[in-house]
């Protein structure tokens, strides 16, 4: 009897090193997933600010033309004829416009 009974407390002890081990390495596993996961959430977060920080420096750019624009004598009508001409192709009447259609 106590033969039976010392073989049968190393069994036990090996199941539970065992399931200790597995959770060990499962607990391993979700931490590392979290941790990669998180890193992807960084990476793509950090993409979103450099495109936000590349709107912003082109809307500040815009402003600071703005300002100057009002601050000259002549700037709003200035600012404005030249808005006119660049973004919406407009031309002064009787002025001839010519457009190079050359290659660069």
């Amino acid at each position: 009897m106590r033969q039976e009974k010392q073989s049968e407390q190393p069994k036990k002890k090996t199941r539970g090193s065992f399931l200790l081990t597995l959770a060990v390495l499962g607990l391993t596993l979700v931490v590392l997933l979290s941790v990669v996961d998180r890193q992807m959430q960084i990476a793509d977060k950090r993409e979103q600010l450099e495109t936000l920080q590349t709107q912003l420096d082109a809307q500040n750019q815009k402003n600071q033309e703005l300002r100057r624009a009002l601050e000259e004598e002549n700037g709003l009508a200035d600012y404005a004829e030249r808005r006119a001409r660049l973004d919406l192709g407009y031309a002064k009447p009787g002025e001839k416009v010519f457009i190079d259609m050359g290659g660069e």
